[in-house]
Formats: C-alpha cells, sequence, structure tokens
C-alpha cells in the first residue's frame, strides 16, 4: 500500500453526559455551527462601529441591532440548510417519507441551501429594519468564511464528505465500511482526498483573508464587492474541489461511477458544481455592477 495518513482518534462528541436514561452529547458539528455564528457576530458589530469603512462614513445600522441579525441568521441557515438537502439531494426519499425532513439529528444539510436561507433572513431583516440591503449582504459575506472554516473541519472531525480514492501521499484512511467501499483499489486499506480540509483552507482561510484584504483597502465603500468576490470565490473554490469530492451515493450508479448528475460529450458535472455554476455568474455580475457605479 502507498504512503497514507490514518484517521486520527478523535471524538464527534467534544462530550456527552447520561441524564435519566437519555445520552445527551455536544457534537463538533454543532459547536462549529456556534463558533461560525458567534464569530459572525462580533465581526458584524465591530463592522458597524467603525464607520469610516463605509459609504459617507456612516455605518449602515446601529451595533445593537446585530443581535436581531444574528437570530434571523441562525434561522435562514438551519431552515435553508435542511429544507435545501431536502430539495437538491434526496426529494424522491423526503416526498415518500415527509415525516424524515424534521430529523435534522440525522444529518443532511447543504451549503447552498443554507446559503438561500441566509439570504432570505438577510432580506427580511434589512427591509424590516431600514437596512441597505447590499451593505448588509456585504457584511454578511465578510463574515461567512469563518462559519465555513469551521463547518469543514467538523465535517472532517466527523469522517463524512470525503473525497474520492488517491495514492497521494496526503491521502487520509477514512474509518467506515461506505468509506472503504473503492472499486477498482488494490486490496487494502483505501487512501481518500481528505476534501473538507480542501474546503476549509480555500473556503475558509484563502477565501477569508481576501475578503478582509479588499475591506482594508476600501471595498465597503462600494457596495457590492465583497458580496460579488465570496460569491465567485465560493463558488470556484467548491467547483474546483468537486473534482476531487465523492459524489452523493444517491448520484452514482455502475453506469455513472462518478455521480455525476449532467453529463454531456465525456464531460459531466455533479450536483455541487451545477449549484456552484450561479454563484461564480452571480458574483461576478455584482463586482461588474459595484465597479460600474
Amino acid at each position: 500500500m502507498q504512503a497514507a495518513i490514518p484517521f486520527p482518534d478523535i471524538s464527534n462528541e467534544v462530550f456527552s453526559i447520561e441524564l435519566f436514561g437519555a445520552h445527551l452529547a455536544l457534537r463538533w458539528y454543532a459547536l462549529a455551527y456556534l463558533a461560525g455564528l458567534l464569530a459572525g457576530f462580533w465581526v458584524i458589530r465591530s463592522l458597524m462601529r467603525r464607520p469610516a469603512l463605509w459609504p459617507g462614513d456612516r455605518a449602515p445600522m446601529a451595533p445593537e441591532r446585530a443581535d436581531d441579525l444574528l437570530t434571523a441568521i441562525i434561522l435562514g441557515v438551519i431552515l435553508g440548510g435542511r429544507l435545501g438537502f431536502v430539495l437538491f439531494y434526496q426529494p424522491l426519499h423526503y416526498l415518500s417519507h415527509p415525516l424524515d425532513i424534521v430529523k435534522v439529528w440525522e444529518g443532511g444539510m447543504s451549503f447552498h441551501g443554507g446559503f438561500l436561507g441566509v439570504l432570505v433572513a438577510g432580506l427580511w431583516f434589512a427591509r424590516r429594519n431600514g437596512v441597505p440591503p447590499m451593505q448588509l449582504s456585504d457584511a454578511m459575506a465578510l463574515v461567512a468564511p469563518v462559519g465555513l472554516f469551521f463547518g469543514r473541519l467538523a465535517n472532517f472531525v466527523n469522517a463524512e464528505l470525503w473525497g474520492r480514492p488517491t495514492g497521494l501521499p496526503w491521502g487520509v484512511i477514512f474509518p467506515g465500511e461506505a468509506a472503504q467501499d473503492c472499486p477498482g483499489v488494490a486490496p487494502g486499506l483505501c487512501a481518500r482526498h481528505p476534501s473538507q480540509l480542501y474546503e476549509a483552507g480555500l473556503e475558509g482561510l484563502v477565501l477569508g483573508l481576501l475578503l478582509w484584504l479588499l475591506v482594508r483597502r476600501g471595498a465597503l465603500r462600494r457596495p457590492g464587492v465583497v458580496t460579488g468576490v465570496f460569491l465567485a470565490g465560493y463558488g470556484a473554490a467548491r467547483f474546483a474541489v468537486e473534482f476531487v469530492r465523492q459524489a452523493d451515493a444517491q448520484f452514482i450508479t455502475p453506469d455513472n461511477p462518478l455521480g455525476h448528475v449532467l453529463q454531456a460529450g465525456g464531460f459531466g458535472l455533479s450536483m455541487g458544481q451545477i449549484l456552484s455554476l450561479p454563484m461564480i455568474l452571480a458574483g461576478a455580475w455584482f463586482v461588474a455592477r459595484a465597479r460600474r457605479g
């Protein structure tokens, strides 16, 4: 077997207790959501305290309004993420088993659905509170990579959403029967791309640093630039990583081992790539519009 990295001995639970016969646990995934939301809340409050960053030296809202914004975003992430997974990835299953839709503890969240949920929540908050929508969008886009970074690390700890088999020396031997089911791979342990870490680096660290540098150079004074760069940057990063990320099981068949949802002329696109293309186009449009303004 080629060189590979064994999966670290990490529990997916931070801690757990037994209470009245029930097993209660704080999982890394929940902690990642919490850390991302709280970090975003702190950054947005800080931005609203710095009017010099904004057009006309005036912040779009009072720092105290970030409390209500956080509540709206939490609802948008949870409802949008869950409904997005239901509609984009397993609509037939949930059509036959509608009660399973509320079983979020069994897993199943979609970033693209969560993004749409946050978009709706942000528009509702802006309209209700008289906040310029584009400026609010820029503030939210700036903090999004923080949540993406923590979320992708939690995906790795949970040993989920791993990549395709690889012989590269940094391939990781993920545990579980599904991760070790690698048709066409020589007998022995199967190593896979740690695609969660690729995404944490690209969608979280690299994109977050780029947005922060743009803000330092006055990007918030041109509403739409930060939003556009985030959309295009996330879409491009996700599109690229999908080439080495294992497709969802429901899309994989003997005739379609790579799980392409759209195929033409020997070329195919995964569901993640299809959903990322509109983000890239929308991001480019926002940036071009802001530059013209």
